[in-house]
């Protein structure tokens, strides 16, 4: 083992990639894109620690998928980089983004081989085409394409980084402050993911494990008789009373919501959208939904179909149901053959069966994101 920690960049935004789905999470059978590139590295076994950078908001849903140590990440690269070096205290740090998936060993102990040599190591591609700068053709040889992982001496890039100037790699940072850059060569399989078209050039990638992911949500609503409507899959009734809720209390779009984030492995909706947060009083729940929607998109997945079941006493369901059906297959982008929804009484048994109230299950099914197609 080699007095080395790795650093893994996962916090950017993926805009560029031009998908639903962040890139990170990109599934290789059924690891997250982030995952899989961490578990290889681990298997190279040269590590003393690896930490990966990520956004707020998806490190929550990360430690779900193992023991991992997650850094926040910045607004920037850099910044996030920056993050990280704080919890490292080795003689060398190595830098990768898990943009770059294929890296393979011979380019790693090559890296490995020059470290007390230089500052900083990189491995490059030459350049086999002809190359014009600022209309100009220049010597081609001198031209070096620079790739990731980047292999430095740990203080000397905390000190290269202490700057207002943002970098695009460590080296050049490196440089900068006067430190010594080395090369090596680099392979064609670390190609990076950038574009969606760039995945025809990862070898070690393979397809989205083909499974159907269910989950489950159930949730009541007691009825407030000093209004006058309530809302139900995202359809203002007008039937004198409504419901008790913290929000707008679509106890049908809050059940969804349980269900979408129980096939996911998200928690529920009490953890995304506390009734002790004020920001929450009175909301739309088609906003919640929507939100939801978003989060397990980027997230790498794909909703199938939604089955509702509403048990009410009252109000009476059945001349709302086409409403629904079309109502929730906009929000969800879903053709209306995939929303079902379904009505029944408890047969004037309990609570519901007093019309003191409204309960509905929901039913989901999702799939991985198919990055193939």
């Amino acid at each position: 083992m080699h007095d080395i920690s790795l650093v893994l960049l996962a916090a950017g935004s993926s805009s560029r990639f031009a998908a639903s789905v962040k890139k990170q999470w990109l599934r290789i059978e059924e690891k997250p894109l982030w995952q899989f590139v961490a578990d290889r590295f681990e298997n190279f076994n040269l590590f003393n620690q690896i930490l990966i950078t990520a956004s707020t908001e998806e490190i929550p849903y990360m430690q779900y998928h193992g023991e991992y140590t997650l850094i926040e990440g910045g607004n920037s690269r850099q910044e996030s980089l920056l993050n990280a070096l704080q919890h490292i205290q080795s003689e060398y740090v190595l830098v990768s983004d898990v943009a770059r998936p294929c890296i393979d060993e011979a380019t790693l102990k090559r890296l490995l081989e020059q470290k007390k040599n230089y500052d900083v190591v990189v491995p490059y591609l030459p350049v086999s085409d002809t190359v014009i700068y600022d209309k100009q053709t220049i010597d081609r040889t001198k031209v070096k394409l620079i790739q990731t992982p980047q292999l430095s001496k740990t203080s000397t890039l905390k000190k290269a980084l202490n700057t207002k100037t943002e970098y695009t790699d460590e080296s050049s940072a490196i440089v900068a402050a006067g430190g010594k850059r080395g090369f090596v060569k680099g392979s064609k399989s670390a190609h990076k993911l950038t574009f969606k078209e760039d995945i025809a050039q990862l070898p070690c990638i393979r397809p989205p494990a083909n499974v159907t992911l269910s989950g489950s949500g159930f949730d009541v609503h007691e009825f407030d008789v000093t209004k006058s409507y309530l809302w139900l899959c995202g359809e203002k009734i007008e039937c004198g009373y409504g419901f008790k809720a913290h929000s707008d209390g679509d106890v049908a779009i809050h059940a969804l919501i349980d269900a979408l984030l129980g096939a996911c492995g998200m928690g529920d909706i009490g953890e995304l959208f506390p009734d002790t947060d004020e920001t929450y009083a009175g909301i739309d729940s088609k906003k919640l939904l929507q939100e939801v929607l978003g989060r397990v998109r980027s997230f790498g997945f794909e909703l199938v179909n939604i089955d509702l079941t509403i048990i009410a006493q009252q109000p009476k369901i059945a001349p709302y149901k086409e409403q629904f059906r079309k109502r929730l297959a906009n929000i969800c982008n879903l053709p209306p053959h995939r929303v079902n929804i379904k009505a029944t009484t408890t047969e004037k048994l309990g609570f519901i069966g007093r019309k003191e109230g409204v309960g509905v299950m929901a039913n989901t099914n999702l799939k991985y994101y198919d990055w193939m197609k």
